[in-house]
């Protein structure tokens, strides 16, 4: 993999996997809706913060891919944030088309509900009293 160009006040903020990696969550910026996960090193993260476009690193192919430059299904840059720990990107785009390989507007159609156990009685917020003290 070449030098990154990421700016290293950035670089400092994440905490990458033994191979480098952090984990990029792609959701669409007006719907919220989750599209995909994919992986980034500093080298995708800056030019998606450079260009516009998404860029990951493929674990399968060991090589650079930008979302959209076969498929013609582009996502467009809106915003990109780390989360508290920094092991985890939020990349907010404009989706055009399929986010999915199979075709799906997000890669959590075909893998489909796991069946998770859903309950509506959930413990109540906290007081003020209580988160003030």
């Amino acid at each position: 993999m070449p030098v990154s160009s990421l700016d290293p006040a950035v670089a400092t903020l994440l905490k990458r996997d033994p191979d480098g990696l952090v984990a990029a969550i792609v959701q669409q910026h007006d719907s919220r809706e989750v599209l995909m996960l994919g992986w980034m090193d500093d080298e995708a993260l800056s030019r998606t913060l450079t260009e516009g476009r998404v860029t990951f690193w493929s674990r399968s192919r060991q090589e650079y891919w930008r979302k959209g430059d076969t498929s013609g299904h582009v996502q467009w840059v809106r915003s990109v944030s780390v989360d508290c720990d920094g092991d985890a990107l939020l990349v907010e785009v404009d989706q055009v088309g399929a986010a999915c390989h199979t075709g799906e507007r997000t890669c959590f159609i075909t893998g489909g509900d796991l069946g998770a156990v859903v309950t509506h009685d959930r413990p109540a917020e906290p007081s003020s009293k209580e988160t003030t003290a």
